[in-house]
Parts: structure tokens; sequence; C-alpha cells
């Protein structure tokens, strides 16, 4: 099992971070949380997770433990697989999952893309008490802004991490472009996180 790949960051989408290490290059899905970690970052360490399936091997990456350990945690629940688990952690942090489960708020878990009400019911049953009993809810840090920020870049790249999250482009095009429009300055990532809420 890979525990980590530290090396240098050959590419990085809100989506994917590609991880060079002894001459191997890593394709890792990530959340936008580790996106906003490692952005701007040559060399990076990255936790992994192997989804071994029939008709792919798939490598997820985490900026920290915790993020993978709230990870691991979801895929246990009925009905969450890891790119769900990974739609969770791009829609919140690991802290606010924390607080929505702790707390018993479905609705908040609900308004992921690919969460109903019965799977955020049994996300907040299965792992209240495990939460606890492994204390994972220190947030992540937030990262600092884009250097220039080019609508037309951030849109692209807004509009195809979204597209690899699975929604059809043309509907992601709409939401981000509106969203830019409101906020001219936002960052790729917070445009990606406001884009999941709208989307359905």
């Amino acid at each position: 099992m890979i525990d980590y790949i530290k090396g240098e960051l050959a590419e990085l989408t809100p989506a994917m971070a590609v991880v060079e290490a002894a001459g191997v290059g890593y394709a890792m899905n990530i959340s936008l949380n580790s996106y906003t970690a490692i952005q701007g970052k040559k060399e990076v360490k990255l936790y992994a997770y192997e989804s071994i399936r029939e008709d792919a091997h798939v490598l997820f990456g985490f900026a920290s433990k915790k993020e993978r350990e709230m990870f691991l945690l979801l895929i246990t629940v009925s009905g969450v697989g890891p790119n769900t688990a990974r739609m969770v952690l791009s829609s919140m942090s690991p802290a606010e999952l924390c607080n929505s489960i702790s707390t018993g708020n479905e609705r908040m878990i609900k308004t992921i893309k690919g969460i109903g009400l019965k799977t955020a019911q049994r996300i907040i049953v299965d792992l209240r008490d495990k939460i606890v009993s492994l204390g994972i809810a220190d947030e992540i840090p937030a990262g600092g802004s884009i250097d220039h920020p080019v609508d037309n870049m951030v849109k692209d790249e807004a509009v195809s991490a979204l597209t690899m999250l699975g929604f059809s482009p043309a509907p992601s095009q709409k939401v981000v472009l509106q969203i830019l429009k409101d906020n001219p300055t936002a960052p790729v990532e917070q445009v990606i996180k406001m884009a999941l809420k709208i989307i359905k």
C-alpha cells in the first residue's frame, strides 16, 4: 500500500495533482481543500489512498492525514464511494463536515451533489462517534488567492474541474460565468465551491 507520495508538483488542476517522484508521475485525484493547501508549491507530500476496481486503479491524494482519515471514514458509509467522498471534501472542509456531523446538521450535508437525505442521515449516524474518538476536526489552512485573476483562466479551470467531477460542461460554464460576474476576483477554488452549491 502507498502511504504517501513526496516529490515535485508537475501539474495541478482543482481536481488532480501530478506528483513526480523518482522519475514517475503519479496522477492523484484531489479535493478542493487539498488543491488550496498545495497551490503554488513546488515540492509536495500527498497522503495516498488507492481505489482498486476491476476497470481501473485510481489514486486519491490528500494534503493532510486528517483529510485522508475523513475520506476513509466517509467511504465506510453505505452509498458513499471514493468520488462522492471527494465531492463532500470539495464542498466542505473536514472541520465544517465534522461540525455538521456532530451537530446532526443533515440539511448542510444534503446540499452536496450526490448526497440525498438518507445518505446524509447515514453519514451522521455512522460517523458521529468515530469522528469524536479520532479527533478529526482540525481546519485545513486556506490558500491565498490566485496571483493574476484572469477571468478566462479561472473560468476555464473551474469548468474543467466541474467536468472532471462529473458535471456537464454547458451548465457548468453558465453557473461559473454567473459566479464570476458577481465575484470577479474570486479564486478558482472558491468559484468551484460556489458552483457545487448551485449546480444540481
